[in-house]
């Protein structure tokens, strides 16, 4: 078998490091979909969506129009208009469920992503997602079940899918990946275990907002809050707007006994940068609640 052209690119997505994949395609003479799909997942995770907009025209293909429907899923504000959208995904799904075509993968994981942010939106399990998957096997979709079962909390279930993709490739960066995100989910000494692999990734291709933020919450469960803090920034240097690194730097901060304009400063930082953050949200809800019951006691004992 001859050298994979596309296999730098889908290694450099799959490891969070999205610039260098967009640059590989830009540069490449691969006349591929797969090429133009990473390059556009690329900008969807960068959250570069206008680009996608712009990008993708009605003569794309219809992989890449689901793409293109994701980005309007994601900067639509109106929730009916929102919803229309979800739906249209869903249906693209539906009908690349029963079609023979193996490529139509690409718009089972996008229907799988609304689902699970529809779901964490309205607080309810993440399960529909995997109705959509199931239609495929292709390494990706069965990556995203392992990772909705362990949001389900069913490890039992994720380490099956796991040992379906050391199958298909046991030395594939997307199964190392999978095996660190079961090691997290289990704690204890496989923190260690997720650590050694994280690293390894990162000496090998790099170290990239994604890889380090695993290093960093290996070392969280194992309690090394001095030695995360140093990769917490270093990984801030990359991508000073990353949702993770900013919620785990506003962990170690606290556990650090840093000062709490510190702490607030990361959570603001945060809010501008991913208003519409799970955490974010969940923040935002605990303290309208707090507030609700404070006026509650206080009208008490006026």
């Amino acid at each position: 078998m001859g050298e994979d052209p596309l296999f730098e690119m889908r290694n450099a997505f799959y490891i969070g490091n999205f610039q260098h994949c967009i640059n590989e395609a830009l540069k490449s003479k691969v006349n591929s979909e797969e090429k133009d799909i990473l390059m556009y997942r690329s900008y969807i995770a960068q959250k570069k969506y206008g680009v996608v907009l712009d990008g993708i025209t009605a003569s794309g293909s219809s992989n890449l129009q689901a793409l293109r429907l994701l980005a309007m899923y994601h900067t639509e504000k109106d929730t009916d208009a929102k919803a229309k959208i979800a739906e249209k995904i869903f249906n693209m799904a539906n009908f690349a469920s029963t079609s023979e075509n193996p490529d139509d993968y690409v718009k089972l994981l996008v229907a799988a992503i609304v689902h699970c942010n529809e779901a964490v939106a309205l607080r309810v399990q993440p399960d529909a997602g995997l109705r959509v998957l199931h239609a495929s096997d292709h390494i990706e979709c069965i990556a995203m079940m392992l990772q909705i079962y362990l949001m389900l909390d069913r490890v039992d279930l994720a380490r099956k899918e796991l040992k379906k993709m050391q199958e298909k490739d046991e030395e594939a960066t997307l199964t190392q990946l999978a095996q660190a995100w079961i090691n997290i989910h289990v704690g204890g000494e496989k923190f260690q275990e997720a650590y050694y692999i994280y690293q390894e990734l990162a000496d090998k291709y790099g170290p990239t907002p994604l890889l380090l933020n695993g290093i960093a919450v290996a070392q969280i469960g194992q309690g090394k809050y001095e030695e995360v803090e140093s990769i917490l920034q270093q990984a801030l240097e990359k991508d000073n707007n990353n949702p993770e690194t900013l919620i785990n730097l506003i962990h170690v901060s606290h556990q650090l006994g840093k000062p709490p304009e510190v702490c607030n400063r990361f959570l603001s930082q945060l809010k501008d940068s991913n208003s519409i953050h799970p955490y974010v949200n969940d923040l935002q809800s605990k303290e309208n609640e707090f507030e609700r019951l404070t006026r509650q006691y206080t009208l008490q004992f006026e």
